[in-house]
């Protein structure tokens, strides 16, 4: 073999899909991919999760890299794409031994670069659905047509060879020789196991734990925000409810008005007609009708009265319908326009910034550095502070109070002086884990606040 197919080190790219291991290519041919030389038009408009692999001479796997890489609808990836690979690799933790000794690990549950962390995913270690098995296998398999290192028996130098001494010529006994030989050699491979089994649970239950507080953190964010709206809902009911119960007292007060001024001018009349009726029947009988008439007359002005006012505020109302629903179309409009022409305008901009390569990366606490999409620089601007909490999974709201917790840990709670406690108080580094009236007291008014809540 000349010096020019010496086996040496080997770095791969691996793609996953369901079904397993679906492509495997040579670190240099992945370069070309992201240099846009080729495409590839079977992964186009998805995320894909990829491994970078380090492979030894023999075969046998050093590193390992888990990643995303998204895909545009052309087959292209993606033009922001920037994970060094190579130095996440070097940087790596431990991980589980594939049979060179334990690999170099980079994957979400341990990134060396935390603000890369987001862009890696963590494999399955399940029994039957072990990523770190397919892995191996592939690279056992040699599909990539790799130069493998032939295994020799090492040859023992003659001057490392030792002569017994005399009384230790006569050969011991052979069984007890194997047996003890066999009894270190299942040790060793009885230790070894179970280490590596050990790393893969503790693995596998970072992960866990990461997926749980992230989807913990989720449903919190969700229930908060379906409160906030239920809130909302109850709050606009009780004002109309309000609204309407002073409208039905106004109501209320007009007719008694109009009952007791009705009720007077009965009585002037009865009264009237009573000393009429001192000067004669017929005469009275004649104010009589005259009376009723006029009686009914009233009432029926006053009913009339009442029903115009009554249409008049049908009318009113669905003006105000009519009224409310054009000036809700004219701001969704209104809005339309103002995006259409923040489309046209800074939008441009940043679309060809964007396809020159520009990655538009901003730094918030708590959420890291984050990478915003171009269809996101509209809502980001319009809120940075709801775009850094959304990303957390926790409402605006608890995302400034942590922030101002982040920023000043101490004790917000008020003394009876009035004055702010401000005890130093140990931070806590992740918004969804902060809990207000919790997490920004110091011990002493934490059990003063349940006490009160309890009696």
């Amino acid at each position: 073999m000349s010096m020019q197919n010496k086996p040496q080190m080997v770095e791969a790219v691996m793609f996953f899909s369901e079904r397993g291991i679906c492509k495997q290519m040579m670190f240099p041919e992945f370069e070309a991919l992201l240099d846009g030389v080729v495409n590839m038009p079977e992964f186009a408009d998805q995320q894909m999760r990829v491994a970078f692999v380090v492979i030894n001479p023999r075969l046998l796997l050093k590193a390992a890299v888990f990643f995303y890489l998204d895909f545009n609808e052309d087959g292209s990836p993606d033009k922001g794409w920037n994970i060094p690979l190579q130095h996440l690799a070097e940087r790596a933790g431990r991980g589980p031994d594939l049979g060179a000794g334990p690999i170099r690990l980079a994957c979400r549950s341990q990134c060396p670069v935390s603000w890369h962390q987001m862009h890696l995913w963590d494999p399955s270690l399940a029994p039957g659905q072990n990523d770190l098995v397919l892995l191996r296998d592939a690279v056992k398999s040699n599909k990539l047509g790799l130069l493998v290192e032939e295994e020799s028996v090492p040859v023992v130098a003659p001057e490392r060879l030792q002569m017994a001494s005399e009384d230790k010529w006569y050969a011991p006994d052979p069984a007890k020789e194997v047996a003890e030989h066999l009894a270190q050699k299942m040790d060793q491979e009885h230790r070894l196991k179970t280490a590596q089994l050990i790393k893969q649970q503790r693995l596998r239950i970072s992960s866990l734990s990461q997926q749980h507080e992230e989807e913990l953190a989720k449903l919190k964010l969700a229930s908060e925000q379906q409160g906030n709206s239920l809130q909302a809902q109850i709050q606009g009911l009780q004002q109309a409810l309000q609204q309407q119960e002073q409208l039905n007292a106004s109501l209320k007060a007009q007719l008694a008005a109009q009952a007791e001024s009705m009720q007077s001018s009965r009585e002037e009349m009865t009264r009237q007609l009573r000393a009429l009726e001192l000067h004669g029947r017929t005469e009275g009988d004649i104010l009589r009708a005259q009376f009723d008439s006029e009686l009914k007359a009233k009432i029926a002005a006053a009913v009339a009265e009442y029903k115009e006012q009554v249409a008049i505020r049908d009318v009113e109302l669905a003006y105000r319908n009519e009224l409310e629903a054009r000036l809700q179309q004219d701001n969704e409009r209104l809005k339309r326009e103002r995006d259409e022409f923040a489309g046209q305008g800074s939008g441009q901009v940043l679309e060809r910034l964007a396809k020159l390569g520009v990655v538009f990366v901003v730094y918030h606490p708590g959420a890291g550095h984050l990478t915003i999409p171009l269809q996101d620089i509209a809502s980001y601007q319009d809120n940075p502070m709801a775009y850094a909490a959304a990303k957390c999974f926790v409402s605006e709201e608890q995302y400034r109070r942590w922030l101002a917790h982040y920023q000043q840990p101490t004790c917000d709670a008020a003394l009876p002086s009035g004055e702010r406690c401000a005890i130093p108080i140990d931070r806590i580094d992740s918004p969804s884990r902060f809990t207000i009236g919790e997490s920004n007291c110091c011990a002493r008014h934490r059990a003063g606040s349940r006490l009160r809540t309890v009696s």
